[in-house]
């Protein structure tokens, strides 16, 4: 079974900030430059591995003047990122040299972890994992492959109802219960990218808010059609969660729904990926729109804000 993280989205301010933040500053790729499917005026960015691969996916909803969010019940917390386990040094002075506010290193799970925001508030975390050496990365100026990003480690998700958000976790997504920490229970699968979701509790805290800083939702991985629809028909006969129609993103089919915490779950085929609409060598290049859109691309690009 295809199992963990396929990708996860954000809110964020304006988009050539956050161009420059997780590019050069963190050393994504930037896989594709598109726009929102259900609001054309503002981009949908995407940033990733070499190779865009699934696990390694990081997207971004830019509005300028995006209201900031605020992190609460039913949200995502942090998402974390691998990095080798040695490269924690260096980030910390690159992140510092760059203006990032970075927290003390702390150990969860048995792991180092540094956590830091993105300028819009975003909190992400670079966790230390040891044999990375073989994974792709890429080759983002200042940053030397042992230092590298390998992709998502994982999220951790403020929720209410642990117990029915473990069950979807293990019973649909492919997740296993691993373990307690404090106020945190994680689930793992053997995904070496975006293999870890982690639960805390968010015993009394208000719903969070969403915008600029703020993950919309976290997409989990399906390998095609066919596996989407089982786990869609589990969610609903075997959960009683209401899912959405299966929607074409170009690069990977979704349905959406709502855990039982309230935090938006996607789940995204594998197929068809980044490389369907230009060569893997030049992802990121050009401003990619879907057929139903590309009669409107003139006054499309007219709205978008310049990104260099």
């Amino acid at each position: 079974m295809t199992s963990g993280i396929h990708h996860v989205t954000a809110i964020s301010g304006p988009a050539r900030r956050n161009l420059d933040f997780h590019t050069r500053v963190l050393g994504q790729r930037f896989v594709k430059r598109t726009v929102n499917f259900d609001d054309p005026g503002t981009y949908h960015l995407y940033y990733g591995n070499q190779d865009g691969a699934p696990g390694s996916i990081l997207t971004f909803f830019p509005w300028d003047h995006a209201a900031a969010g605020r992190i609460g019940a039913g949200e995502t917390l942090e998402t974390a990122f691998r990095v080798p386990a040695g490269a924690l040094p260096f980030w910390t002075e690159r992140l510092r040299a760059a203006g990032v506010a970075v927290e003390p290193p702390i150990h969860r799970f048995g792991r180092p972890v540094l956590s830091f925001q993105d300028p819009d508030g975003m909190r992400l975390a670079l966790v230390g994992v040891d044999d990375l050496a073989g994974e792709s990365s890429w080759a983002a100026e200042g940053i030397a492959p042992e230092h590298a990003v390998r992709g998502f480690y994982g999220v951790t998700l403020l929720v209410g109802e642990a117990e029915a958000t473990g069950e979807v976790l293990t019973d649909v997504m492919g997740f296993q219960k691993a373990g307690k920490e404090g106020d945190t229970l994680r689930y793992t699968t053997a995904a070496g990218m975006g293999g870890v979701v982690d639960l805390r509790i968010a015993s009394g805290l208000p719903r969070g808010r969403q915008g600029a800083g703020s993950v919309h939702h976290v997409a989990f991985r399906a390998a095609d059609d066919a596996a989407q629809a089982a786990m869609a028909r589990k969610l609903v006969e075997e959960h009683g969660l209401s899912v959405t129609e299966q929607k074409d993103r170009n690069y990977f089919r979704s349905i959406y729904l709502r855990e039982p915490s309230g935090v938006i779950f996607e789940i995204a085929t594998d197929e068809p990926g980044f490389a369907v609409d230009e060569p893997q060598a030049s992802l990121g290049a050009a401003l990619k729109l879907p057929s139903f859109l590309e009669k409107h691309r003139a006054e499309i690009e007219a709205a978008l804000p310049a990104l260099a």
